[in-house]
C-alpha cells in the first residue's frame, strides 16, 4: 500500500513498482478475506451459528444453572464448563441493554471529548504566527528580519525531513504488517475442537489478523500525529520564547505543553474508540440467539481482539528501534561533522549550529526519537494492557454475567483518565503558569501528582459501579472484590508516579 502510493520517481526501479502492487494486492485479499469470514452468517444476531465455529462450542451459563438444553434454533448445547478456564462458560447470557448503552455513552463521549480537546489545543498552537505583527514584535526581544526568515526556512526544512523519514519507515512497516498479518491469519486459524482434534477456523484467524492490521495502522497514525504536531510546534515555541520577561517563559511552556497534549489526547481517544468499536463489532459476530435471548462467546471475542494490541506493539518496535538508530546516527554524525570537519583553521562547530551540514538530520532525529517512537510506544502499551485485561476479565463467569460494562472496565479507566488529565492540564497553563525556568520542573511534577490524585478519587466509584461484588479470576484466584481491583489499579498508578519522582531526584540538576 505504501509502496504503491509513493510519488513517481524517474529513477525508481521496476521491481519496486511490482513490489508495491503485490503488497497492495496481498493487503486487499487479507482484509476482504477477514470480512468475508466475519460476515458469512445469515442473520445479524445469529452470525455465529452460520459461521462454523461449531455448535458443540455452545456452552451457556443458563445450562449450568440447570435450565436444560434450549430449544429453538436447532443448535446443540452442553452444560459442560470450559476446561481450564476457572469454571467460566464459553457462551454467557448477555447482560441488560442498559449496561451496553451506558458503556457506549461513556466511552464514545469521553473519546469525543478527548479528540475535541486535542483539536482545540492544536487550534491554540496554530494561532501563534511565525511572522508576528509590529505590535507583537514590540513585546519581544529585538531580532533582525533575516533571523526571522531563517527560522521559517529551518522549520520547513525540518518538517520536510520528518515527513521523509516517516515515509521511509512506514513503507517498511506497511509491508511488515501485511506479511505478519498473513502469518497470524494462518496460525490463529489452526486450533482444536472439544474432542482435541485439529481443526481450521478461518473466521477466528481472519478476525485476529484484522485486529492486528487495524492496531498497526492506528499505531502508525499515532506516530504520525505526534511527529507532525511536534515539528509544527517547534518554531512556534521559539517565537513564543522571544517575548520578554515572564511572558516568554509562560508562552513558550504553554505552546510546548499544549502541543504535547495534542498527541496525548488524540492518541488515547482515537485508540480508545477504535478498540471499543472493534469489540462491539466482534460482540455482534460472536453471539447467538436462543429462545429469544442473546448469548455471547466472550472468550473468542477478546482472544481475537488481542491482535489489536500486538499490531500496536509491532509498529512501536519499529518506531523505537528504527527511530532510535536514526536519532543516534544523526546525532553522532552532526557532532562529528562539527568537531572533525569544522569550518577550517581548527575552528569547531556546535552540533546545533546552522552552519553544521548535519544539523537538520540532528533536529529531525530528536523529533523521531522523542516523539514518533514515543507515540507509537504509548499506543502499544495502551492496546496491550487494555486487551490483556479484558481477556482476563472474560475468563471470569461473574464478570461476564455482570454485563458488558464489567468486561470493558479497563476501557473505562482510560476514558475517565482523559477527563482527569484534561481538568488537571489547566493547572499548568492557567492557574499556576510558568514564570521562570525553575517553574518548568515544578509544573510537570504537579501535573504528575495531581493526575494521580484525581485518578485515585475517580477509580473507586468506577470500580464499584462497573464490577460485580465478587468474582473468580481463573481456577486459583477466588473471591475478588471491586476494592481489590481498585487497590491493584492505584498501586500501579502511584508506583509509576513514585518511579518518576525518584528517577528525577537522582538525575535532575535541581538536587
Amino acid at each position: 500500500f505504501f509502496l504503491a502510493m509513493q510519488p513517481k520517481d524517474r529513477h525508481a526501479s521496476r521491481m519496486r513498482q511490482l513490489a508495491g502492487f503485490a503488497t497492495s494486492v496481498v493487503l486487499a485479499v487479507c482484509v476482504v478475506g477477514a470480512f468475508d469470514a466475519a460476515f458469512k452468517g445469515s442473520g445479524r444476531s445469529e452470525l455465529l451459528q452460520a459461521s462454523r465455529i461449531g455448535s458443540a462450542d455452545l456452552k451457556m451459563q443458563s445450562l449450568a444453572n440447570g435450565t436444560g438444553a434450549p430449544a429453538g434454533n436447532g443448535t446443540a448445547a452442553s452444560d459442560e464448563a470450559a476446561p481450564g478456564d476457572g469454571g467460566s462458560m464459553l457462551f454467557v447470557k448477555d447482560g441488560s441493554l442498559a449496561g451496553l448503552v451506558m458503556a457506549d455513552i461513556m466511552i464514545y463521549l469521553c473519546g469525543a471529548i478527548g479528540v475535541g480537546f486535542a483539536c482545540y489545543l492544536y487550534y491554540v498552537v496554530s494561532k501563534i504566527s511565525l511572522t508576528p505583527d509590529a505590535e507583537e514584535q514590540s513585546l519581544m526581544v529585538k531580532s533582525n528580519k533575516e533571523s526571522d526568515e531563517e527560522l521559517v526556512v529551518i522549520y520547513e526544512t525540518i518538517q520536510e525531513g520528518a515527513q521523509s523519514f516517516l515515509w521511509a519507515e512506514y513503507k517498511i512497516c506497511g509491508i511488515f504488517v501485511v506479511g505478519f498479518g498473513l502469518i497470524i491469519l494462518v496460525l490463529c486459524s489452526h486450533t482444536t475442537d472439544d474432542a482435541g482434534a485439529a481443526v481450521w477456523k478461518w473466521n477466528v484467524g481472519g478476525l485476529t489478523a484484522l485486529s492486528f492490521l487495524i492496531g498497526g495502522v492506528t499505531s502508525i497514525l499515532s506516530g504520525y500525529i505526534g511527529m507532525m504536531v511536534a515539528v509544527f510546534s517547534n518554531a512556534r515555541t521559539t517565537v513564543s520564547a522571544k517575548y520578554q520577561g515572564e511572558e516568554g517563559w509562560k508562552r513558550s511552556f504553554n505552546c510546548a505543553f499544549r502541543a504535547g497534549g495534542v498527541m496525548g489526547y488524540s492518541l488515547v481517544a482515537i485508540s480508545l474508540m477504535t478498540v471499543y468499536t472493534l469489540a462491539l463489532s466482534y460482540r455482534e459476530y460472536f453471539s447467538v440467539t436462543v429462545n429469544g435471548e442473546r448469548h455471547v462467546h466472550y472468550k473468542n471475542l477478546f482472544e481475537c481482539l488481542a491482535g489489536y494490541g500486538l499490531g500496536g506493539s509491532a509498529i512501536a518496535m519499529f518506531g523505537r528501534v528504527g527511530g532510535g538508530i536514526f536519532t543516534k546516527a544523526a546525532d553522532v554524525g552532526a557532532d562529528l561533522s562539527g568537531k572533525v570537519i569544522g569550518v577550517g583553521d581548527g575552528k569547531k562547530l556546535d552540533e546545533d549550529s546552522p552552519y553544521n551540514p548535519g544539523v537538520i538530520a540532528d533536529n529531525v532525529g530528536d523529533n523521531v526519537g522523542d516523539v514518533a517512537g514515543m507515540g507509537s510506544d504509548l499506543f502499544g502499551s495502551f492496546g496491550e494492557a487494555s486487551c490483556a485485561a479484558m481477556l482476563i476479565g472474560a475468563s471470569s463467569a461473574a464478570i461476564a454475567e455482570a454485563g458488558w460494562g464489567a468486561l470493558v472496565f479497563p476501557l473505562y479507566i482510560s476514558a475517565f483518565g482523559i477527563l482527569v488529565c484534561l481538568a488537571v492540564s489547566f493547572v499548568a497553563t492557567d492557574l499556576w503558569p510558568v514564570k521562570k525556568e525553575e517553574d518548568i520542573e515544578t509544573a510537570l511534577k504537579w501535573q504528575l501528582f495531581l493526575t494521580s490524585v484525581g485518578m485515585t478519587i475517580v477509580l473507586l466509584p468506577l470500580a464499584y459501579g462497573a464490577l460485580p461484588a465478587s468474582m473468580d479470576i481463573g481456577p486459583l484466584i477466588k473471591g475478588v472484590t471491586p476494592a481489590m481491583c481498585y487497590v491493584a489499579a492505584i498501586s500501579g498508578l502511584w508506583g509509576g508516579c513514585l518511579i518518576g519522582f525518584i528517577t528525577e531526584y537522582y538525575t535532575s540538576h535541581s538536587y
